[in-house]
């Protein structure tokens, strides 16, 4: 289904990019709510998050204040002038939230990946016209987040956005969550009018990472942040390691280069047509290549040959891998075009055995 959207604008707030969003993780205590938000609001921030709800991966840690949070954010609110953000899981967080007068809710990561939940959160919300952010599921799934970001649709709320923040992984190499930019990108291609905000701080889940991340997210076009930021960051009673002072957020804000997302110069058309005409040869020599690979089938089939030749397998892939280094490419991005090949090239012989 085609999603019905009105932008996110919220008086006051720039249009420009980066839509930033920023607070603590955790709504702590009301001084460490009031302290971080005024900081942020004297460096011109606009929107505050805090999470009021936090259900840890284990229990026995900190799994936030509750109800009694949203009164500080309304003071947050009402001291600043800022806007005030918060996570729902279920619709007593959505009824709780919305007679707090809390301006913009997200979704987290684990909700999403659970229709049941995206569901009673989507009734909940029914009749309601409020701003509603909604995070990636934490596997990379997505038709999933598509169709979580459809159920707050089907619900009449139109002003949403995506959160990109990352996906788990078993292996935990320098990120947190694996970026794997190429999910969102093609939800930017499915979806061309949805805002799609960076999660740099669960991405990262190092507070180093945030400014790399962040300006990667503004060089792929994405149209906001949302950043963890805590007075006393080190003291955090959650993920106290991805959270930045808000003088740092103000530094690493102030350094981001915000490039145009139109394209504005005939040398870049230019060089486009000649992209256009790269790709035309590499499908011309692929049809070729495909055509060759249809003849080895005919061959094997003639003498009662097996189609899959591991070592010659092994050996393309090891050739064209060394080829890539030498001419600037990973060799690994080269391993992948070639096992997309190779599996091409596989079904056309077994057409051809099997006919």
């Amino acid at each position: 289904m085609e999603l019905q959207l009105e932008p996110i604008k919220l008086p006051g707030v720039p249009e420009e990019r980066p839509l930033v969003i920023a607070g603590p993780c955790s709504a702590e205590t009301e001084e460490q709510v009031m302290n971080t938000a005024r900081q942020l609001a004297d460096k011109g921030l606009k929107i505050f998050r805090a999470g009021i709800w936090k259900p840890r991966t284990k229990p026995g840690g900190f799994e936030g204040v509750g109800v009694e949070g949203l009164a500080w954010l309304k003071e947050v609110k009402q001291e600043t002038g800022m806007y005030v953000c918060t996570e729902v899981a279920t619709a007593k967080h959505v009824y709780e939230c919305l007679k707090a007068g809390i301006d913009l809710l997200w979704i987290g990561a684990r909700t999403t990946a659970n229709p049941f939940a995206m569901q009673e959160i989507a009734d909940a919300l029914r009749g309601v016209d409020i701003p509603v952010l909604v995070k990636n599921p934490v596997n990379p799934d997505l038709e999933l987040w598509i169709g979580a970001l459809e159920r707050i649709n089907q619900a009449g709320l139109k002003r949403l956005a995506a959160i990109h923040r990352g996906f788990s992984s078993y292996e935990k190499k320098i990120y947190r969550n694996l970026p794997q930019w190429h999910i969102p990108i093609e939800l930017r291609r499915r979806i061309p009018q949805l805002p799609i905000i960076c999660d740099p701080s669960h991405i990262g889940g190092k507070r180093e990472l945030i400014a790399p991340l962040c300006q990667q997210a503004m060089d792929l076009g994405f149209d906001g942040l949302i950043i963890e930021s805590h007075c006393s960051p080190d003291q955090a009673w959650s993920d106290a390691a991805q959270q930045v002072t808000p003088d740092v957020l103000d530094y690493i804000l102030n350094l981001l280069v915000i490039r145009d997302t139109q394209q504005s110069t005939e040398n870049l058309s230019e060089l486009r047509k000649q992209i256009d005409e790269c790709d035309n040869d590499l499908i011309q020599i692929l049809a070729k290549r495909m055509r060759i690979a249809r003849e080895i089938g005919t061959y094997k089939k003639e003498h009662d040959m097996t189609i899959l030749q591991t070592g010659r397998y092994n050996e393309i892939l090891d050739k064209r891998g060394s080829q890539a280094s030498l001419c600037g490419i990973d060799p690994e991005c080269i391993k992948k075009v070639f096992e997309a090949v190779h599996e091409e090239s596989v079904r056309q012989q077994m057409e051809i055995i099997n006919k």
